[in-house]
């Protein structure tokens, strides 16, 4: 079931510097996840402005969860959290902490972007301490990323742009692509609305059927709220559609 926790890492990331400015102060968005026919979980995200050492930042949290049958055989429960320079829109300091299954896994990361290195704390294992690694110019974690992406103006993500990043997930740099390959309207469960469609370029082979196994939905305005994500896997689908939105700062426009 690692696919599934790779598809939550994929979700929460899917989705020029400037400011962080089309997001409200509690935001909340939260998502039913299936697998298959399946309902297998819930995820969330929350979003409130702080100061994090003297400096206003994003602080984000998505959290991550089974429910119902997927959850008797393969209980998750998921919590990243991100503190996200508003100015920049780097981030400063990351949280992966994991339980799905048998698995458990808490990583903390702080981030030093003057000289490009990191600082890993294995929190699960203290006697591990910290290592200070290398990192690269700009790099994301899987939540600051995707409000990097939420943050780009209308002209930025034009049909057939490309936005190349490079993504810190758990102890890991992953190379990263997001192409928007055009507008749809989307069905919700609140109505039809208007959505830029995006491919990410993911790692095949482990876990998805192809390099672009994974498209999502966002709204064509500027919230950019995701409204849905499908992941073809290398055995069955999973598919993530919004289910909850709250405090987002522009009207959305849905048709019923």
């Amino acid at each position: 079931m690692k696919k599934t926790s790779f598809f939550l890492a994929i979700f929460i990331f899917c989705l020029s510097f400037g400011q962080i400015n089309n997001i409200a102060d509690g935001e909340s968005l939260t998502f039913r996840i299936h697998y298959g026919i399946l309902n297998a979980g819930s995820a969330n995200l929350t979003a409130r402005k702080t100061v994090y050492k003297g400096t206003p930042h994003l602080y984000v949290k998505g959290t991550g969860v089974t429910t119902g049958a997927v959850k008797t055989f393969f209980k998750v429960e998921d919590l990243y959290e991100s503190y996200i320079n508003i100015n920049t829109e780097l981030p400063s300091f990351y949280v992966r902490n994991v339980r799905e299954g048998g698995y458990t896994q808490h990583y903390e990361t702080t981030f030093n972007h003057s000289n490009n290195t990191l600082i890993l704390t294995d929190k699960k294992n203290p006697a591990n301490g910290s290592k200070v690694l290398k990192s690269v110019k700009g790099v994301q974690d899987m939540l600051s990323c995707f409000y990097y992406l939420r943050s780009k103006s209308a002209a930025e993500l034009r049909i057939g742009t490309v936005i190349s990043m490079n993504v810190w997930i758990d102890d890991e740099m992953f190379p990263f692509q997001l192409k928007v390959v055009g507008t749809e309207n989307l069905k919700t469960k609140f109505g039809t609305i208007n959505c830029l469609k995006i491919t990410p370029s993911v790692q095949s082979g482990r876990v998805f059927k192809e390099k672009e196994g994974v498209t999502m939905w966002v709204s064509n305005d500027a919230n950019h709220v995701p409204m849905l994500l499908k992941a073809e896997l290398a055995v069955g689908s999973l598919k993530a559609s919004i289910d909850d939105i709250k405090n987002v700062k522009y009207p959305l426009k849905f048709i019923k």
